[in-house]
């Protein structure tokens, strides 16, 4: 029998938001992972509101929101407060219910300068790769380190001297013959992002780069920066990290002596080196010898290039782990991968170094989010 096309809608409907969500839908075993991770940062919001006046929209709202558009590949913030009037699924993560109105796309750039002078970023990608190191998914020996280009939100032809004063662009998108440098230029509308290229003969980009430290294991990443567009970049900012990574070990060290008591385990780890496995990028004197000053073994891939000499030897090559990392650093490739088809970085959608590195580490918050729960066993 035909069915009928039914004119009149139901005027009242007893659902609740839960039933609408499949039971295997994936955000089902994230949105935990991600409460979890807001209650442990809940001092934080605190601290960062007064304790009087009109109630504002809460930052658990805009973090999660943040999460689902780099899950989803939400263009703009705009757009994601068009959907979050009528996707259910938004309002399930985002804890809303269904006649709650959508808040206004400009909430996100009036308590964005609030969650950047918190550091809210930092510290929420912190406790995701805590809750990932409390389920026993990552390990504090074997690591591997890659950079990537985030193409800035300004256009090449914003890219004109520094003297020279603010006028229309239209006139100067035609640079043919021009000599142009980041010494004596500068965008107009992006001036944190530098003109930059990969490579011989590649294109040059008004540019950030993206840097990544990842565990080996299970391609975790346990921290990711964001720095200007230069040829030392790479490898200045991997000595951070890995500066950061060692902190936060002996840190923990110390802080599993101070409720162990027992004398098998007042014994410190700090003999225990860290490998570092990188690709031919980083396979210079000075990050060698860096890594080596740290106690940290730099598991780089050679460059056999004619007209130098590797900074790497046999004595590190012919081990079984370091073959091992080669393998394993291929992993942070699906890592900027995910991030730029996926978590919108491949180019930013944000003016400025520090909203273009709070975007970044929220997506790799996402993508850790995501990972997390594949690597769990099922409930």
């Amino acid at each position: 029998m035909r069915g009928t096309n039914e004119q009149q809608p139901s005027l009242l409907a007893l659902v609740s938001m839960e039933s609408l969500v499949p039971e295997s839908h994936p955000l089902r075993r994230v949105k935990p992972l991600a409460d979890r991770v807001l209650r442990e940062l809940s001092p934080v919001f605190d601290g960062m509101y007064a304790s009087g006046g009109r109630p504002s929209i809460p930052p658990e709202h805009l973090l999660k929101a943040t999460l689902l558009m780099a899950l989803y590949s939400v263009r703009s913030e705009r757009m994601f407060c068009e959907q979050l009037a009528y996707n259910m699924l938004f309002r399930w993560f985002l804890d809303l219910d269904m006649v709650s109105a959508s808040f206004d796309a400009s909430t996100f750039s009036k308590n964005r300068e609030r969650l950047l002078e918190h550091e809210v970023a930092d510290r929420f990608l912190g406790e995701v790769v805590e809750l990932a190191r409390t389920q026993g998914l990552l390990g504090s020996d074997h690591f591997s380190v890659d950079g990537t280009m985030i193409e800035a939100w300004g256009s090449t032809k914003s890219f004109r001297p520094k003297d020279e004063e603010e006028s229309d662009n239209n006139g100067f998108g035609d640079f043919r013959g021009q000599k142009r440098s980041n010494e004596t230029h500068e965008s107009k509308t992006d001036p944190d992002s530098r003109l930059f290229r990969k490579g011989h003969g590649r294109e040059a980009k008004l540019s950030y780069m993206g840097h990544a430290l990842m565990e080996n294991r299970h391609g975790l990443v346990v921290d990711f920066d964001v720095s200007e567009a230069n040829g030392h970049a790479e490898r200045d900012n991997a000595v951070q990290l890995v500066d950061r990574e060692r902190d936060r070990r002996e840190k923990r060290q110390r802080k599993a002596k101070k409720k162990q008591k027992q004398a098998q385990r007042k014994r410190s780890k700090k003999g225990r080196r860290m490998t570092l496995a990188a690709d031919k990028g980083y396979d210079t004197r000075d990050f060698v010898r860096a890594c080596r000053e740290r106690r940290v073994t730099p598991h780089v891939a050679q460059n056999q290039h004619a007209r130098r000499r590797s900074a790497i030897d046999g004595r590190t090559t012919c081990r079984p782990g370091y073959r091992a990392s080669q393998r394993a650093r291929m992993l942070i490739e699906k890592v900027f991968g995910w991030l730029k088809s996926v978590g919108g970085m491949r180019r930013s959608r944000f003016r400025g170094l520090q909203r273009t590195r709070f975007a970044a580490l929220m997506a790799v918050a996402a993508f850790n989010l995501l990972r997390i729960p594949q690597l769990l066993p099922t409930p």
